[in-house]
């Protein structure tokens, strides 16, 4: 039976106030339970694989975070130029059929005896390739699963989902590994993500409308497209330097725990699977916290908060060796994981057009999973250069370096920002059709403002001015006729027609909508802007002449 997509064109009520809502769609509740039972498989190999490399030294044991994490910053990018050119879901069965079999790969060799770090790490490497391939593209179709308003929510049950399976995976796996061996964890991974397969392959998804031919970006354009618009994205590039202020210093709890467990605590894989467990375990209470988190300290003090409560926790790794106080103290670290990773993921899928989403999204998930990726050598080589105790004091100094900058640096207010699309250009009214190729396209605009609103109009056009740049230009600038004051000419410069055609059906947002209205009710009562549109006239000789 196909799963059905959810009711209604923005994916259910979007007046609950539920953490649990989103789970009342069905293609959302069976992609998740999927996804559970895969990251179940993920942890569970990542008990298997740590505790396989935990007789090589503390930095072969944290690059097993780092084979994960660091093809994010290899492919990010272009994974999600592929997710926002090519069908969403056929690109993530692709990413979950490759997984499985290089998990496969993994089990075979284990149970032969062959499964030295060499192979283990690149094997992981591969795994990592796979999640960062389908990265981008689960995060770009979650507002197609559920309504703008519960993104929140929608985040927050992801952060459930990794945490829960961190609650079971690791106990799960390390109990495996004892019993059975490490070759069993890579083996039930190999088989978990074949239910998201099954899931995506039975979802009924709504046909998305076919971008014209004229407007397709190629590759390294749409590169370079997901660069300019993060640059020229304010609330974006706040968000990745929230991101880039805490991951580093959290990651030395991933990266380090095992050290904890092995060396400070004396246990083994069992107890570093229920050390996990205990950082699950908060993580789910803390959903049924977050909506009260977010009413009370919003979502800048929520940052604040999860960075302190961070830093104490690793105080108390560094300091505390009685194993009941670790595990308590793990609790709220799942809680404040959980509080900041929904924060900041719902903040920068709320800020993204649906034609940039899975490139801004790939960029986050650079920054998210590359400082992990980064960070967890560095934890290792600090701990048996300076010792585990100081490692962890280190790292939660960060945090709290972290935590004390969020009021310099804030996350830009949501309500400032709508990314819901505005086809409001008219069509440019040209005595000829150019082709797509063509250009580049100097575009120029000419207002009329009175003296008195002279000032306010720049300030005005400094806005327009980054959506220009976001939504394709290569060039702005704006300029005052020396013989006319109040006689503005805007000029910018796109690559191409076929860019300027996107810029006109594709990319404009209410967001653009807004400061473009601000800026126009300053000009001269009466008047109206004159647009034209020019062509590079040296390549239009060449032609004539060829």
């Amino acid at each position: 039976m196909a799963v059905s997509t959810k009711p209604g064109p923005g994916g259910g009520s979007s007046g609950s106030e539920s953490s649990w809502a989103p789970l009342a769609l069905p293609v959302f509740r069976a992609l998740w339970i999927a996804q559970f039972v895969s990251n179940v498989g993920t942890w569970m190999q990542t008990v298997g694989a740590q505790w396989l490399l935990l007789g090589h030294g503390a930095t072969l044991v944290t690059l097993v975070q780092t084979a994960s994490s660091l093809p994010v910053v290899l492919l990010a990018l272009p994974s999600g130029v592929l997710a926002d050119r090519f069908d969403r879901r056929r690109l993530l069965v692709v990413a979950q059929l490759a997984m499985c079999a290089v998990a496969t790969v993994l089990a075979v060799l284990a149970f032969a005896g062959l499964l030295s770090p060499g192979p283990l790490l690149a094997l992981t490497f591969l795994l990592g390739c796979g999640t960062a391939l389908m990265g981008p593209a689960w995060q770009a179709i979650q507002p197609e699963l559920v309504a703008r308003s519960q993104l929140a929510e929608a985040s927050a049950l992801g952060a459930v989902n990794m945490n829960l399976a961190r609650a079971i995976g690791p106990a799960v796996g390390g109990v495996l590994v004892a019993a059975a061996g490490a070759g069993w964890t890579f083996a039930f991974n190999a088989v978990s993500f074949l239910g998201i397969v099954i899931v995506l392959v039975l979802w009924k998804r709504p046909p998305a409308e076919p971008v014209p031919a004229a407007e397709r970006e190629r590759f390294l354009t749409a590169l370079y497209a997901a660069r300019r618009y993060v640059r020229n994205a304010p609330g974006v590039r706040r968000v990745l330097l929230r991101t880039a202020l805490f991951i580093p210093g959290a990651a030395a709890v991933w990266s380090l725990l095992p050290l904890v467990a092995g060396r400070s605590l004396g246990l083994g894989s069992g107890g570093y699977g229920l050390l996990l467990a205990a950082v699950g375990v908060g993580a789910v209470s803390g959903a049924f916290l977050l909506p009260r988190m977010r009413r009370l300290l919003g979502a800048n003090g929520t940052l604040v908060a999860g960075a302190a409560v961070f830093a104490v926790v690793l105080a108390v790794l560094a300091t505390v060796h009685v194993t009941w106080v670790v595990a308590l103290a793990l609790l709220p670290a799942g809680l404040a994981w959980i509080g900041v990773l929904s924060t900041l993921s719902a903040a920068t899928q709320t800020r993204l057009p649906g034609w940039v989403r899975a490139r801004g999204l790939a960029v986050y998930l650079l920054v998210f999973q590359g400082g992990q990726a980064l960070a967890a050598p560095l934890w290792g080589g600090l701990a048996q250069w300076l010792g585990l105790t100081t490692a962890l004091l280190i790292a939660a100094l960060l945090l709290l370096l972290a935590a004390a900058s969020v009021p310099r640096w804030p996350l830009y207010d949501a309500s400032r920002i709508d990314p819901t699309p505005s086809d409001h250009w008219p069509t440019p009214p040209l005595v000829y059709e150019p082709g797509p190729a063509d250009g580049p396209v100097l575009v120029s605009v000419v207002y009329r403002v009175a003296p008195a609103d002279r000032a306010a109009f720049t300030a005005a056009m400094a806005d327009v001015a980054r959506s220009r740049r976001r939504t394709g230009a290569l060039t702005w600038g704006l300029y005052e006729d020396g013989n006319e004051p109040g006689r503005f000419i805007e000029n910018y410069l796109i690559a191409s027609w076929a860019e300027h055609l996107a810029q006109h059906h594709t990319r404009l947002t209410e967001t653009d909508r807004r400061f473009e209205t601000t800026a126009r009710a300053l000009i001269l009562p009466g008047t109206e802007p004159e647009v034209t549109h020019a062509f590079d006239a040296t390549a239009t000789a060449r032609d004539a002449v060829a």
